[in-house]
């Protein structure tokens, strides 16, 4: 099992790994739109936190060498399930072409009082 860091995707905040490699496949910890630069939430309700998540999220696949190209599944986290269809609209720029296997759940609570939560599985060479 190798571990994934990189500088541009938040550090993590407890005894976990941004993202590891087992197996031919990238196992990412649950992004949170915290901007990597400052530790802070960004702003823009929950199309801004899902911009972010989603810039976390490409930042790891990159530093595992794969892309959204070669996510196979992701689960998604939403504090209100109301928000699923402006959090589905930016979520899908990130997968134009053969989007990947998806749970979304509404979530009683995400850390840092985050609107929005995204972990996924890539494949990697």
């Amino acid at each position: 099992m190798d571990q994934i860091r990189t500088e541009k995707a938040p550090a993590a905040i407890g005894p976990y790994s941004q993202a590891v490699v087992a197996n031919g496949f990238l196992f990412t910890a649950g992004q949170i739109a915290l901007d990597p630069a400052t530790g802070q939430m960004v702003d823009g309700g929950v199309e801004g936190q899902t911009e972010r998540v989603m810039q976390n999220l490409q930042a790891v696949l990159e530093a595992a060498g794969t892309s959204f190209a070669r996510v196979v599944k992701t689960t998604c986290f939403l504090a209100n399930l109301d928000d699923f269809t402006a959090f589905n609209a930016v979520y899908a720029r990130s997968f134009p072409a053969a989007p990947p296997a998806r749970s979304t759940v509404q979530a009683a609570r995400l850390p840092a009082g985050a609107l929005v939560e995204v972990e996924c599985v890539a494949q990697v060479d």
